[in-house]
């Protein structure tokens, strides 16, 4: 049976905003599960994903109290690495990978040693740079929905999400830009909003 999973990673809450779109919740209706890259940074947050479908999180330095945040208890949706067996794929779901990678030490096998032992993932999904991704590096098919809140680390605004599905040993990803509107399909080709905007003349 295909699975729809909806990606998102680097919420922020509540630094970023009090509560995370709506849009986000409404793109998400009727998914299958939730993978959530990290940095989420306060458990309420999966509290809310949980009521659209069971989550599964990765566990960001934000939740380890980097930058003097709050250290983040135990909860077993939240680990430093998930590996799951899922229409005959192994799907990885970790903070940070190098993807791209920078050899000689910045590369993806390193990583899959180091939080993947037992099993080389098919597919990884991660978070952290705050900048959507989808990439094949060898074998492993890569997948970082961005940020919804911290687009590219720009201030608050709208940012992107994403979806992975899953069908039969074949996956395959999107990314989702949010909008006033709802969602719609980034283009990795144009120049995203939040960029358009800090482009802007001050009175344009």
């Amino acid at each position: 049976m295909a699975l729809k999973i909806g990606l998102i990673s680097d919420t922020h809450l509540p630094e970023a905003g009090k509560l995370l779109w709506p849009q986000v919740f409404e793109a998400f209706a009727g998914v299958d599960m939730i993978f959530h890259g990290g940095d989420v940074h306060e458990f309420w947050v999966l509290d809310q994903l949980e009521q659209i479908a069971p989550v599964y999180c990765a566990r960001g330095n934000g939740e380890d109290g980097s930058g003097g945040r709050d250290i983040q208890p135990d909860d077993p949706r939240v680990k430093d690495a998930w590996l799951l067996n899922l229409e005959g794929l192994w799907v990885g779901i970790t903070h940070y990978v190098p993807v791209p990678e920078r050899p000689p030490n910045f590369t993806l096998d390193r990583w899959i040693e180091r939080f993947f032992p037992e099993q080389r993932p098919d597919v990884i999904v991660s978070g952290d740079t705050h900048r959507e991704c989808i990439a094949q590096i060898a074998d492993v098919f890569c997948v970082n929905p961005g940020s919804p809140t911290y687009p590219h680390n720009y201030d608050t605004c709208y940012g992107t999400i994403g979806f992975l599905e899953l069908d039969a040993g074949k996956a395959d990803a999107s990314i989702w830009q949010i909008t006033d509107e709802g969602i719609a399909p980034f283009d990795f080709d144009a120049i995203p909003p939040w960029k358009q905007a800090h482009l802007k003349s001050p009175g344009s």
